[in-house]
């Protein structure tokens, strides 16, 4: 677990620091962040997706159930690499919506459940090691909340990986950026797929934790 938070700190901080270096270099074309998502839609046959502005830093997303892209203030209107490729690969989980890609399909299909589990799951796994003694049920019934939670951070793996895919091939086909700015694109897209990997793996870990707890009192 210590492992796994050093790790989750290290991506963080390397993401950081990998985003505001390449925050800083302009890319020739020119093009901002939302010229850049606009275009990439367009190209895809896609007009029912917004694309709109959002407060923060790294709070890029895309929301199916409105339609909307939400590219955060460093870039909407920036115009370096690493806008391009947020903007690109926010635009690709919009291109996934729009083709019925299957791991979207299944992530989204399990979000109602999964919202139900994060309500209850860490007072169900509290009051299931404060009974564990008496009784494993509350426990089992935790664990197997979690479960889904740790399935569900590994379902998201290759939605992001697949929308990064397709940003890359994309901003390299239509030429939004150069050789050099597409090695900058895709080493900021690399260090974004991280912290997901890590995130996945410290869910893992804490599911393995909770399960030896359940497994040593069947025991």
């Amino acid at each position: 677990m210590i492992s796994i938070m050093l790790a989750s700190w290290l991506v963080s901080w390397r993401l950081k620091s990998k985003f505001k270096q390449y925050s800083q270099t302009p890319l020739s074309s020119g093009m901002s962040g939302r010229e850049v998502a606009e275009q990439m839609l367009a190209d895809n046959g896609i007009t029912d997706v917004r694309v709109i502005s959002v407060a923060g830093r790294l709070t890029d997303h895309y929301n199916p159930t409105d339609k909307t892209v939400n590219l955060s203030e460093y870039v909407y209107d920036a115009r370096s690499a690493a806008a391009a490729a947020v903007a690109a690969h926010e635009c690709g989980h919009a291109v996934q919506h729009a083709k019925a890609y299957s791991f979207l399909k299944f992530r989204s299909a399990m979000v109602p459940a999964l919202s139900i589990a994060s309500r209850y799951m860490q007072w169900i796994l509290l009051i299931g090691i404060l009974m564990l003694q008496s009784t494993p049920i509350p426990l089992a019934i935790g664990v197997a909340l979690f479960g889904l939670t740790t399935l569900f951070s590994f379902i998201t793996l290759p939605v992001e990986f697949d929308a990064s895919k397709r940003a890359l091939a994309w901003i390299s086909t239509n030429n939004i950026v150069t050789k050099q700015e597409y090695g900058m694109a895709k080493d900021a897209l690399k260090w974004a797929a991280l912290t997901y990997v890590v995130a996945a793996l410290g869910s893992l870990a804490t599911l393995l934790y909770y399960a030896s707890l359940l497994a040593g009192r069947r025991d």
